[in-house]
């Protein structure tokens, strides 16, 4: 019997369902750089539901779009919205 598989984007947006998952993605994207973690952000916000993101999180759905994009700038208050919208804690830690 031949194994199914599923593309790897839809894989993604399964496993980012999660809130685990999820926030160990952005921890990695993080390390990355901005960009990386503005696109990583999408892509949560997007696997959870973006409208359903943006309503939790009191912003509009096409501004988050924009905010979230590799050339966006959301503020501070912005991303943490998103984060707690998502089931995500924003945490620190020493280098």
């Amino acid at each position: 019997m031949a194994k199914t598989t599923k593309p790897y984007a839809e894989g993604l947006t399964d496993r980012l369902r999660d809130a685990e998952y999820a926030a160990a993605y952005l921890s990695a994207a993080a390390e990355e750089g901005r960009a990386e973690l503005l696109l990583a952000l999408r892509d949560v916000a997007t696997a959870q539901g973006m409208g359903k993101i943006a309503r939790r999180a009191h912003r509009g759905r096409e501004s988050l779009y924009k905010a979230l994009s590799g050339k966006g700038n959301p503020g501070l208050d912005t991303l943490l919205s998103v984060l707690h919208a998502a089931g995500i804690e924003l945490t620190f830690k020493a280098a």
